[in-house]
């Protein structure tokens, strides 16, 4: 039996014994870190900025000029005022309120419906993810269901209930501590829980679950119940998802309209700040620049609440992407 021996080609080298096709993801990749991908996302992001631009010239512009002019004559014909933001700011006539209350009212709003449901959606991500109980996995099953159905379905049932069992409650809190008055906000904080509950636990739990069970199980063998284990080992660790839900849940509050309208009094002691920015467009859309103004006015919150948070954000987005 002869053998032959193997010499390798010294002209071959490495490189030519890999394979010369990328894959379908590298291919991807490159393309999208090319050039080319820059500058197509450079000009999407433009596009996209204009009409935002455009509306933050008009808050600025004289009243006579927007109704005459579109706001790109600015380039044209600079003139800049600040009565809009004045009038919006400071007037106390019928037509031009002051949004000082209002903006107090966003914040009375949007804070406790912001933790109320990310306290109760920690808590129950926890449970569903680490304690072990009976129909737990159907239960699991039903909040997410929760997500599919409409909120508006949900709003005739929820006010029913809250005329029924809810407003005894305020009659009598408000003869126990009078200094309350009117200020009704405990309709639109248990409605804006409600309706952030389902996805705040899916979300919450599919980062929870996600910890290593090495850790959970280190710490009970210290003798750590579950109380400890929540506090010390769950929330730091979950820190940037609960960060991402809380700007996600706090912008969808301050900037909504339709359970504010639906669940509040109506009147500036509960109504929130974009109640009376949709008053402000008037019946006929007449005065619009106000409206620009006290857009801009009302976006100063969502963006201190967003940069402070930035950080935790992306990490909330990236988190469970790769592992290692």
């Amino acid at each position: 039996m002869s053998s032959v021996a193997f010499t390798p080609d010294p002209e071959v080298t490495p490189d030519e014994v890999a394979p010369a096709v990328r894959t379908r993801a590298d291919r991807v990749k490159r393309r999208l870190t090319s050039p080319w991908a820059t500058i197509a996302a450079l000009v999407i992001a433009v596009v996209w900025t204009i009409p935002t631009f455009g509306l933050l010239l008009s808050s600025f512009r004289p009243a006579d000029q927007i109704q005459t002019t579109g706001w790109w004559t600015f380039f044209s014909d600079p003139q800049l005022t600040l009565a809009n933001y004045s009038e919006v700011l400071f007037s106390s006539s019928a037509s031009s309120p002051q949004l000082g209350e209002y903006f107090v009212n966003s914040l009375a709003i949007a804070i406790p419906g912001t933790l109320i449901p990310l306290v109760l959606a920690c808590l129950a991500a926890y449970a569903f993810a680490w304690v072990k109980f009976k129909g737990s996995s159907t239960l699991f099953v039903i909040v997410f269901a929760l997500q599919i159905v409409p909120l508006q379905m949900a709003l005739i049932p929820l006010l029913q209930l809250f005329v029924t069992f809810l407003q005894p409650f305020q009659t009598a809190l408000h003869e126990a501590v009078p200094f309350i008055s009117e200020r009704q906000y405990l309709p639109v904080w248990i409605a804006h829980a409600i309706f952030g509950l389902p996805l705040a636990i899916f979300l919450l739990h599919n980062f929870i679950s996600a910890i290593p069970a090495d850790v959970i199980e280190a710490a009970r063998v210290d003798g750590a119940g579950h109380g400890q284990i929540f506090f010390r080992i769950i929330l730091p660790l979950a820190m940037p998802a609960i960060a991402s839900f809380a700007i996600f849940q706090f912008l969808w509050v301050w900037n909504d309209l339709l359970v504010a309208l639906v669940f509040s009094t109506g009147t500036p002691d509960t109504a929130p700040l974009t109640q009376r920015l949709a008053e402000l467009a008037g019946s006929r859309g007449e005065n619009w620049e106000r409206l620009t103004a006290g857009a801009f006015v009302s976006l100063i919150i969502p963006l201190i609440v967003f940069f402070s948070l930035q950080r935790y954000f992306v990490r909330g987005l990236l988190a469970g992407s790769a592992k290692g």
